[in-house]
């Protein structure tokens, strides 16, 4: 069983997994976010991912996370997102045990509301979300080209990878690939036709978006549908 809801934080979701006996594994695709979960009684963090992730819990477990915005997370985390990348870490690898320890205990009590208490504080004390990454998101997700990305921005090529790979754990172009089948994707869900939610997300046609999710999601858009 899956549910979620709109966090606190701007843009970012909380959701609960609670996993089924028949529960399969479940295919996590990627989009850009990172997340912060409540696993087996500690703080893991879940790094930005190029691929699908195929998550499997035992049954009875629950699992339950906090989805950042891209580019988010790793203001808050003090890490790069590229040392994260494709990766489940424990936060204890990335923090000082002290804190952590801190940090576990007062979300152990309440895991949505405390994954949400704890990203809100050290976003504010990191002086909030990185305006240039939200710019950089905001151009890729409206279609715009990577060039056209760094020229509103100001920014070299080499500038703009440079600030992709901190923010987001990839290049700009991977962010739009992955960026591009998400809004594919979910006027599929909505609906659309797979060639009309193709050709509206900006594929060269139907059979170049299968290819993509392919390539991301390990699966067609069909299947994924049907799932």
């Amino acid at each position: 069983m899956y549910v979620e809801r709109a966090a606190g934080l701007d843009g970012a979701v909380l959701w609960r997994r609670t996993a089924e006996p028949d529960d399969r594994t479940s295919r996590v695709l990627p989009d850009g976010c990172m997340d912060l979960l409540w696993w087996g009684g500690e703080i893991v963090v879940a790094g930005p991912d190029t691929v699908a992730y195929l998550s499997k819990i035992r049954a009875g477990d629950t699992l339950v996370g906090l989805r950042l915005p891209p580019g988010v997370a790793p203001t808050l985390l003090g890490v790069p997102a590229s040392e994260l990348r494709d990766e489940r870490v424990p936060l204890s690898a990335l923090w000082p045990g002290q804190v952590t320890r801190a940090a576990a205990e007062r979300v152990a009590a309440d895991p949505g509301a405390g994954l949400e208490r704890l990203a809100a504080s050290r976003l504010t004390a990191a002086g909030g979300p990185d305006p240039v990454a939200r710019r950089i998101v905001a151009g890729l997700r409206a279609g715009a080209s990577v060039g056209a990305v760094a020229s509103a921005l100001n920014l070299s090529a080499r500038q703009l990878q440079r600030r992709c790979l901190s923010a987001f754990g990839y290049g700009p172009k991977t962010l739009a690939r992955i960026l591009r089948m998400g809004r594919a994707l979910d006027l599929a869900w909505g609906g659309t036709g797979l060639a009309m939610a193709a050709a509206h997300a900006g594929y060269a046609d139907q059979a170049h978006f299968t290819r993509e999710v392919r390539a991301l999601a390990g699966t067609t858009p069909t299947t994924l549908l049907a799932a």
